[in-house]
């Protein structure tokens, strides 16, 4: 079955007022891991948590006030040297709140934040100097330092239920974006011009090492970034005011997000981003962001090449998802690919959550995605409900395209949407085999768009009370 520039318009029935929470799932999450799902429990078992030796290093030892006011960064950074030193340890924050620049853990190190701290960062962008290898929208460069920092470690966490405040807002980092909805009227300078010559520079091949753009740049850097780490553990906390994405591990193995609370409204606030990551389990979080909240992705065009290292045997369960541009997002960084990604039991609502379940990439981009299995998912008010779209950003100006197939849906209830579908592959290179099933959504004021489809399979889906038959 094919579907080719087609739109499937609803009959306008007048939106209802619904509340923020969806209703319950209409039967409950399954615990069969059998068929694809059995790659499940193989997935789990091959992550392994970080492995901290039993040794406390309390910041207030090495001269952190904690009052507020002082700069404990020297603190931070002599608990950090001892820390090393003696092998590996926890570096504990007790209640207060604790000011610090950029913050850079070493193998085998806990940064646990106790409940009642709050450790803020200092929001002056001099600090997070000299620039670090990074990565900044799927390229790598030497920039900023990410504000909470690890490179090449193994045993790395970050834990506890204090705060971690990364000191953005309209004054400082957000107004580098330019015209953005927080900071609309704010006058800074802007991250064009240093984000189109890393782009370029990219393109061009030139080496990591000499892609300089930390000073005078204006490329914000995430809050916190684990860069080529194995055994990385983020539970519990809350992270709040991010100059960029929220929690961004790159090139990693084994990584646990658990319980954490994510929530920041500035320009690019994405809450969770493993990029060419393997082995990643998030679960039991609470997003609410300006932007993503879970976006998965893999690099950018030729960079994104240059490694090959694909996203891959990812679960998500268990989250909630409030406010943000989408709720499972891959891309649009995704030229490295994306495949066996597994979302169950996640409720997604707000009148500014803009899609619930999205791939975005372009001719520019490509990328393999495939193997992406939802099940279980509960959504109370969307603007869109399932988006895959080729014609993001540049859309078909490149030659790379891309190849999308093996998508699954099952058991997806949605109260209400601006639009069903929003699914646009191209011609040449059509979306291959996208399955829905069991599901419903009980309002929705278009059913919108899919083109450029094989394989679609329907089975049991229910729009505005009707059986949906696209054929």
């Amino acid at each position: 079955m094919r579907f080719s520039r087609r739109s499937f318009l609803a009959s306008g029935l007048a939106a209802a007022a619904i509340p923020v929470l969806p209703r319950a799932m209409s039967r409950p999450p399954e615990a069969d891991y059998s068929g694809p799902w059995g790659r499940v429990p193989e997935i789990l078992d091959s992550i392994r948590l970080p492995r901290i030796p039993a040794r406390d290093f309390d910041i207030r030892a090495f001269g952190a006030k904690g009052d507020g006011a002082a700069d404990d960064s020297a603190a931070f950074a002599a608990a950090l040297t001892a820390c090393g030193k003696a092998g590996g340890g926890r570096i504990r924050v007790p209640a207060g709140e604790y000011r610090s620049g950029p913050i850079h853990l070493v193998s085998n190190t806990e940064l646990h934040l106790e409940e009642g701290a709050t450790l803020r960062f200092i929001p002056e962008p001099e600090r997070y100097l000299p620039a670090v290898k990074t990565r900044w929208e799927g390229v790598e460069l030497m920039g900023y330092s990410p504000l909470i920092y690890a490179h090449d470690c193994e045993n790395i966490a970050l834990t506890g239920k204090g705060r971690i405040d990364g000191g953005a807002d309209c004054d400082t980092w957000w107004p580098w974006k330019g015209k953005n909805s927080k900071c609309e009227f704010v006058e800074s300078p802007t991250q064009k011009s240093g984000r189109t010559a890393l782009f370029t520079d990219a393109e061009n091949g030139v080496p990591v090492a000499e892609r300089l753009y930390a000073d005078g740049a204006y490329l914000r850097p995430p809050l916190v970034q684990f860069y080529q780490c194995s055994n990385v553990l983020v539970e519990n906390v809350t992270l709040e005011n991010s100059p960029f994405w929220l929690v961004h591990p790159v090139l990693c193995d084994s990584v646990t997000v658990r319980g954490i609370t994510a929530h920041s409204h500035g320009p690019n606030s994405d809450g969770c981003d493993p990029e060419s990551c393997r082995n990643v389990l998030i679960e039991d979080c609470l997003f609410d962001n300006g932007d993503d909240c879970i976006a998965i992705k893999s690099g950018r065009n030729a960079d994104g090449r240059r490694l090959a290292a694909p996203s891959e045997n990812i679960v998500i369960r268990n989250c909630q998802m409030r406010d943000g541009h989408g709720g499972l997002v891959m891309g649009s960084e995704i030229s490295g690919g994306v495949r066996n990604v597994f979302l169950e039991n996640c409720i997604m609502s707000s009148p500014n959550l803009k899609r619930g379940l999205r791939i975005k990439t372009n001719a520019m981009r490509g990328g393999e995605i495939h193997d992406i299995h939802v099940r279980n998912v509960s959504i109370g008010q969307v603007r869109d409900v399932i988006v895959i779209n080729f014609f993001y950003e540049e859309g078909d100006q490149g030659k790379f395209d891309p190849e999308v197939y093996n998508i699954f849906v099952d058991n997806l209830r949605c109260d209400q949407a601006e639009r069903a579908f929003h699914i646009r592959g191209f011609a040449r290179a059509p979306i291959r085999g996208l399955h829905l099933s069991d599901s419903a959504i009980e309002q929705a004021d278009s059913l919108g768009v899919i083109e450029e489809v094989t394989g679609l399979t329907v089975s049991r889906v229910d729009i505005n009370g009707e059986v949906f038959r696209p054929g």
